[in-house]
């Protein structure tokens, strides 16, 4: 398939299998559009498989191949699931669309016409974002939430102050941002004593970035630079705090967790924006 069209008859034929039985009945909640480069397109599948039923939506994945030829390869297709009580399923879709040369640079109008109409869009982006690029300006213009994990980012902090830039256009979620939630937690309970002691934070790069801007935000003072480590650690007048770990989530739950908020994180934003610094 190499147009919308053919796609969208696609589709339709897949929702009435034409052999008499009763057609799925296709239940979204969402546009679930990812961007991913083909390093990451098996994470990406894994993911994907975890999620349709916990958020059925139309997932478009978009994979951006700028040293193929010009055109559009499209592969669609369609999982069910079973309807309690009813001999009917309902169904979740997915294309993926390979966007080969020219067609790498403008995704939005080819993705705007398969947008399920009145429902949000959230787009997943894999990978650092090239901040500026066009294909990432279209599509902060089109959804309403652009989720990203800056543990996939070469430099965090870099990244973080090119990501305030679209504070104002679009929501932004970060999946390094969940992660470090015990911690959060943990250091919250320990206000207001807090904030006069002395606080080291050391950590793998985005996790350790965040947390420290999430410290200094809050306290609204200027703490010793992060010490970038294999584990996140941080000390308080030199005592370990030991945060209470709640059970591992897999990917899959993780970008659940970001497909259930609407609204803009401004705690999450001023802890960026302090990262930055």
């Amino acid at each position: 398939m190499t147009t919308v069209g053919e796609i969208e008859r696609e589709l339709a034929s897949l929702r009435s299998p034409g052999d008499g039985t009763e057609p799925a009945m296709r239940t979204s909640v969402m546009t679930h559009l990812a961007w991913v480069p083909d390093e990451w397109l098996p994470a990406a599948h894994e993911v994907l498989s975890g999620l349709a039923e916990r958020h059925p939506s139309r997932t478009i994945v978009l994979v951006p191949q700028p040293d193929a030829e010009d055109g559009m390869e499209a592969e669609v297709a369609q999982q069910d699931f079973p309807l309690a009580g009813s001999e009917r399923s309902i169904c979740t879709e997915t294309i993926e669309l390979r966007l080969g040369g020219d067609f790498v640079s403008r995704p939005a109008s080819i993705v705007a016409p398969l947008l399920i109409a009145d429902l949000p869009v959230f787009c997943r982006w894999r990978g650092e974002p090239p901040w500026g690029a066009g294909e990432l300006e279209q599509l902060v213009d089109l959804v309403d939430r652009l989720v990203v994990d800056s543990r996939e980012w070469r430099e965090p902090a870099a990244g973080y102050a090119r990501a305030t830039e679209v504070f104002d256009r679009v929501a932004l979620s970060d999946i390094a941002w969940s992660v470090i939630q015990d911690w959060r937690l943990a250091l919250a309970k320990l206000w207001p004593a807090i904030g006069e002691a002395e606080i080291a934070v050391r950590g793998p790069a985005a996790e350790a970035s965040l947390l420290h801007g999430w410290l200094s935000a809050r306290l609204h003072r200027d703490l010793p630079p992060v010490e970038y480590a294999d584990e996140l650690d941080v000390r308080l007048d030199g005592e370990a705090v030991s945060p209470q770990r709640s059970e591992p989530r897999s990917p899959a739950e993780l970008l659940s967790e970001e497909l259930d908020k609407f609204s803009h994180d401004r705690i999450y934003e001023e802890a960026v924006r302090a990262a930055a610094r």
